[in-house]
């Protein structure tokens, strides 16, 4: 029998929010003044065309959460409890740093996925130049640096890999030897 899976994309999620909230209070890690504004924010996950589109309140922000300052934005929200995401009793494939640990403890398969910093930025300056935008090599370097070591010190379901999850690291690996790689530890947990 078929199974029909959502995937949901949690750094869109905490992109989205934390946007929003970069766009209405002076410090995204303010939990007081972003719980304050989370029943402001509503967020919906649209496929349009085969492609994930993410939606703010109405507006297609797709292209605007993928800004550096957006991840960084995304990194301050997503310590916060409240900003949290809760996971859909339906079939789910998640996609986020607290998945496994946090979000869905216990799902049937957990893959901690990784590259090296060097690697991820590359991947990040080859999307950015695709939509023809200009960033630095350096810096993007050093904010992915930053944003794992937030993620991985926050108090909040911070980013470390599960007990039972498998690693995969895609550091030399293309796109779609990830995936298949990815597949093929599905079909064996399922």
């Amino acid at each position: 029998q078929a199974r029909s899976f959502i995937y949901v994309d949690t750094g869109a999620l905490y992109r989205t929010i934390g946007l929003y909230m970069s766009q209405h209070i002076e410090d995204t890690k303010d939990t007081k003044a972003v719980e304050a504004l989370l029943p402001k924010v509503s967020v919906e996950l649209r496929f349009i065309g085969g492609e994930q589109r993410v939606f703010l309140n109405g507006e297609d922000v797709s292209e605007k959460i993928r800004t550096p300052q957006a991840a960084m934005h995304a990194s301050n929200v997503s310590a916060i409890p409240a900003v949290r995401a809760l996971a859909a009793s339906s079939n789910v494939i998640m996609d986020g740093r607290d998945i496994g640990t946090v979000v869905l403890p216990e799902a049937q398969v957990k893959i901690f996925l990784t590259a090296s910093v060097e690697a991820r930025a590359k991947r990040r300056l080859a999307e950015h130049e695709a939509r023809g935008e200009k960033i630095d090599f350096d810096e993007l370097v050093r904010e992915i640096e930053t944003r794992d070591y937030n993620d991985s010190h926050r108090a909040a379901a911070p980013l470390k890999q599960a007990e039972d999850a498998v690693l995969v690291d895609t550091t030399d690996l293309s796109f779609e030897e990830s995936v298949e790689k990815i597949i093929s530890l599905i079909r064996r947990a399922l």
